[in-house]
């Protein structure tokens, strides 16, 4: 059970990081982002870091066992979809500069992440 709690929240922190409607052209936020996933509860885990890119405003995970979807508006607000397997996970929030926060949620699990541009 602490095995698929840990992945469960690796899955959610990946998924964490959001994106929502952005242009085809390059974005400003385009690049690689150190984000970091956290959750008030234990049975969620202590948190975790994932690196994730943008590119052209749409995003992608660094990690070939995390799926991610999403995109980044033109004004920061950011939606995505990160998933593994049958875990699932959606995060929401805003990109500033060279910074970023949000709220995400799972089937079991519930937090909040930051992002820095690496």
């Amino acid at each position: 059970m602490h095995g698929f709690r840990r992945g469960l929240f690796a899955t959610l922190v990946a998924i964490a990081f959001p994106l929502t409607q952005a242009s085809a052209a390059t974005s400003s936020f385009d690049g690689t982002w150190n984000v970091r996933i956290s959750s008030s509860s234990e049975t969620c885990g202590n948190g975790a870091t994932v690196a994730i890119g943008i590119n052209n405003g749409q995003i992608a995970s660094s990690s070939a066992a995390v799926t991610a979807s999403g995109r980044v508006a033109d004004a920061g607000s950011i939606n995505v979809t990160l998933s593994t397997g049958i875990k699932r996970a959606v995060g929401f929030g805003r990109l500033s500069g060279t910074s970023g926060s949000g709220t995400w949620r799972g089937a079991l699990c519930t937090g909040t992440w930051t992002a820095e541009r690496m």
